[in-house]
């Protein structure tokens, strides 16, 4: 195999015209010089350079050699300008993961934010599993993802940035008995109301709101199912049941119903953007995650 460096060498001979303007050039001896060519020609197998008077001019194959280290130098010169891009942000592409509240309320102002200042950085963004999208950042399938704070330690090599905690509220009917109280409603209120659901089964925040009830005394009668908040508020105004929804969920809310705090318990989520820590080593991707934090500001 050729040797890089010496081909550089013959470029610079070539370009040159003799080894010692060469040398000159490239801070070596003339002797030095003369040891890399005749190395190069060992494993090229042909001479490369024939003397021409005081200097130097290349043989056919030297030619050939002197044109492929010009490409070669081009190449390296164009990494090297991606590589200084990507390190200071300017181009790359982050795969993101997030859930869908955190889409609507988060992600949109973050990315417009970034869009802004790395208008040559590719964002690749998807609905993650809202079951556990950890396994993602932890494996290198995704460079951050939005979750919430899940019930065990991250796997190691993961780091956990707050974002924000996203307190739920009592969503309940316009009509309903407590829709026109002023105060935060008491948890243990609403223990023998019909309940809508809103949450993944397994997910973390179905934990949360089922800790709470519990902490307060009950476990919460479901008599509808559903897996978001749009479709639950529905229900609720219908009067159907009541619900607990994070504030980030009711970005759009359904005009029938109404929301008010909750206390004793009051259930929160607290979001995290996750990143592998050896992926903060690129500035654009904590650039992402400041555009996150102040979209949650």
């Amino acid at each position: 195999m050729l040797d890089l460096r010496r081909l550089q060498i013959l470029r610079a001979v070539v370009t040159s015209g003799s080894v010692t303007a060469a040398a000159t050039n490239l801070g070596y001896t003339p002797s030095a010089i003369s040891q890399q060519i005749a190395a190069l020609e060992k494993q090229a197998g042909v001479p490369l350079l024939e003397r021409v008077g005081r200097g130097v001019r290349p043989t056919p194959a030297g030619r050939v050699l002197t044109d492929h280290a010009a490409v070669i130098a081009r190449h390296v010169a164009d990494a090297e300008t991606a590589l200084a891009d990507l390190r200071a942000g300017r181009t790359g592409r982050l795969v993101v993961r997030y859930f869908a509240t955190a889409g609507a309320a988060l992600v949109p102002p973050a990315l417009a934010r970034f869009h802004h200042s790395h208008p040559g950085v590719q964002v690749d963004l998807r609905v993650s599993h809202p079951e556990d999208p950890l396994p993602e950042v932890e494996q290198g399938r995704a460079d951050l993802a939005i979750v919430v704070r899940p019930r065990t330690e991250p796997p190691a090599g993961t780091r956990l940035i707050h974002l924000l905690d996203d307190p739920y509220l009592a969503v309940l009917a316009k009509r309903h008995r407590l829709a026109n109280t002023a105060r935060a409603i008491d948890l243990a209120d609403l223990a023998d109301e019909p309940w809508v659901d809103n949450e993944w089964p397994a997910g973390p925040s179905r934990a949360i709101m089922l800790e709470a009830c519990a902490a307060a005394g009950f476990s919460p009668r479901f008599v509808v199912e559903s897996e978001d908040y749009a479709t639950a508020q529905g229900f609720v105004a219908a009067g159907l049941g009541v619900s607990l929804i994070p504030r980030t969920g009711l970005g759009s809310r359904h005009p029938g119903v109404v929301a008010r705090r909750v206390r004793r318990p009051e259930p929160t989520r607290s979001i995290y953007a996750a990143v592998r820590e050896t992926s903060l080593a690129q500035s654009a991707l904590r650039d992402l995650i400041d555009a996150l934090a102040h979209a949650s500001d």
